[in-house]
């Protein structure tokens, strides 16, 4: 399973080890976004959302989710996060929620997963706090759209 960092020769899942990779500046931007019926758009926008402020909450759901990350996912480093931002836009072209997370950290691995749960989360709690309203709205467009940092230097997504 050569190039496969997460597995030893035997082909078992591990942790990568990280000590001897230089500690720099990491960040990274994810994506998410839900789409909605109009109808259902209209409580984020009159403030109508029984469960009280639906971006609001969404915000902070996703800046806890990028702190708990390696919690999640099994092989994930526990990171000294130095900043995250959940912007939630309502958007009536779509119609629905475009949410981007941006989490950044000094170390010696990035935040891409940091940055996707972030998003991920934020979307799966904007879809909890509307789904007495519409339970057919759809998540999706999760995605790393830029990470810089690292020996790999700087990603962008093409259209990003």
């Amino acid at each position: 399973m050569s190039g496969l960092t997460h597995f030893d020769a035997e082909g078992r899942a591990v942790m990568v080890d990280v000590s001897d990779k230089p500690v720099t500046a990491r960040v990274a931007t994810a994506s998410a976004h839900v789409v909605m019926q109009p109808e259902t758009l209209a409580h984020i926008l009159q403030g109508t959302a029984k469960k009280g402020d639906v971006l609001g909450v969404a915000r902070l759901a996703g800046i806890m989710a990028a702190k708990k990350t390696s919690e999640l996912i099994p092989l994930c480093h526990p990171l000294p996060i130095t900043k995250v931002t959940v912007d939630l836009t309502p958007d009536e072209v779509l119609p629905g929620v475009r949410i981007l997370a941006e989490v950044k950290t000094t170390g010696q691995t990035g935040v891409e997963m940091e940055a996707l749960t972030a998003a991920s989360t934020a979307a799966l709690t904007v879809y909890d706090m509307l789904k007495a309203v519409e339970k057919g709205m759809e998540i999706g467009g999760i995605a790393v759209l830029r990470k810089e940092g690292g020996k790999s230097g700087t990603y962008v997504r093409n259209g990003a």
